[in-house]
């Protein structure tokens, strides 16, 4: 049990340490990872960045993913049936757009670092399905990064098992048998703001341009 999210997050930088300095990033999942990053970047001396999808949800059935967008572009999954290219067009164009204007609001002008032969190290505050997250992984490779690194206070042991296969490394301080949901793990699992995400990656940005 952790007391918030900022207790978790030092508890996980500790299991980072071997990556101090090394040259690499962190990219928090809003809202509720970028708590979560400012501490383990601050603690690693890493920049720290969002990182924006969304799944794409089936006609009939929004909750099942046929594929997903990020702002590098779109996948479909290949068992995708009965679905047309109109329908999969109009929704990647309007979730693209609006990960384009959640990345404005949350990182103003600054554009996204290249992340070619970099470490790049994902983190957000829990991972119950890991289907959002696997959609995230899949547009990182895109730019060939030296490693992926996903790293969580909690996961269920299904997202651990999915998610552990398509990373370099998978680290997560615990993994319960009796997941029911990430915020009964924290004490204090108040909803992050939109102005505290702005804040806290406004103040990374600052102390890494001071180091």
């Amino acid at each position: 049990m952790f007391k918030d999210r900022y207790d978790a997050a030092l508890q996980l930088a500790k299991k980072l340490e071997k990556y101090r300095n090394n040259g690499g990033i962190i990219l928090a999942i809003p809202r509720g990872g970028v708590p979560i990053g400012y501490v383990v970047a601050k603690e690693l001396k890493f920049p720290l960045e969002i990182i924006l999808s969304k799944k794409i949800g089936h006609p009939l059935n929004p909750e099942f993913a046929i594929g997903s967008v990020s702002l590098q572009g779109a996948m479909i999954n290949d068992n995708v049936m009965d679905v047309s290219l109109d329908y999969i067009q109009r929704e990647s164009e309007q979730i693209h757009k609006k990960l384009k204007e959640k990345f404005s609001l949350y990182m103003g002008n600054r554009k996204s670092t290249d992340l070619k032969n970099k470490t790049v190290i994902i983190v957000d505050d829990g991972i119950a399905t890991g289907s959002t997250i696997l959609a995230t992984v899949d547009s990182i490779k895109k730019s060939k990064p030296k490693e992926i690194i996903i790293a969580v206070p909690v996961s269920s042991l299904f997202a651990e098992s999915k998610l552990s296969k398509v990373v370099d490394e998978f680290i997560c301080l615990i993994t319960p048998e009796n997941f029911m949901g990430v915020g009964q793990f924290y004490d204090n699992f108040s909803q992050v703001s939109d102005e505290e995400v702005i804040q806290l990656l406004s103040d990374a940005n600052k102390i890494k341009n001071v180091a």
